[in-house]
């Protein structure tokens, strides 16, 4: 990461990347590279789709537009970690951080999870998507992960694929070190689990225990808020069973 290239603009293209590609930008990415950064035709911009690494291209502002020509391959597609986190909703602006600093982290996969005590019960999924290509685009990550659509508890441990360790945040867990219950899974398709804020339900609680691959994770003597609890648990994990190791 130390040869990354910082300061050029970064756009994700939801299209086929190759040399000699030529990419009309939506309206909206007209207007940024526009009229918010004021780049002018000719400048350099960074682009990724997910799927066919990042690549520099060649900008064009059109009267009513702009368009990229794509030039050269400046780095290879990477694959991502099989992590997946799973959280109960929040409002807006903290929905927002948690959803920027969840992509940071490396979860490839975001799922809203409506439990008994949330507070938040309807969740805006192209908001969460806006929220995961930006911080992609500003952190040079080159795949955006999957935005789920809100799940009930009930139905997501009726569907639970028993292969997937979950690693389940409860404020009730005895305290004790974190990275030593950890040390018990190995590395594999994982989950983190973040609850309400009104915590979980008894019923709620004993549901998940039943699941097979589960370690119950207390994250220490302090109740953290939920956008604080996401980063702690993930880089946790990260450190101990994910690209940090």
């Amino acid at each position: 990461m130390s040869k990354y290239d910082f300061r050029s603009p970064r756009l994700f293209i939801d299209a086929p990347l190759a040399a000699g590609a030529h990419v009309a930008l939506e309206p909206a990415q007209a207007h940024y590279v526009g009229n918010v950064l004021r780049l002018t035709t000719g400048a350099r911009v960074l682009v990724f789709n997910g799927r066919d690494g990042e690549w520099s291209s060649v900008l064009t502002l059109l009267r009513r537009g702009a368009t990229l020509a794509v030039d050269a391959k400046t780095r290879a597609q990477t694959g991502t970690a099989d992590l997946h986190y799973l959280f109960a909703p929040l409002k807006a602006a903290r929905l927002d951080y948690m959803t920027q600093k969840a992509v940071e982290m490396g979860a490839s996969r975001l799922l809203p999870v409506l439990t008994r005590h949330g507070q938040v019960t309807r969740v805006n999924v192209a908001r969460m998507r806006a929220n995961a290509i930006e911080a992609a685009e500003q952190c040079g990550i080159l795949t955006v992960p999957d935005i789920g659509q809100p799940l009930a508890l009930a139905q997501l441990i009726a569907g639970w694929d028993s292969r997937r360790q979950m690693v389940f945040c409860d404020e009730d867990a005895e305290v004790a070190g974190p990275i030593i219950a950890l040390g018990g899974l190995v590395h594999g398709p994982l989950a983190v689990l973040i609850g309400p804020e009104g915590g979980f339900a008894d019923d709620e609680r004993a549901a998940l225990l039943k699941l097979p691959n589960v370690v119950r994770l207390s994250l220490g003597p302090r109740i953290l808020r939920a956008d604080t609890a996401a980063v702690a648990a993930l880089a946790l994990v990260q450190a101990v069973l994910g690209d940090w190791a």
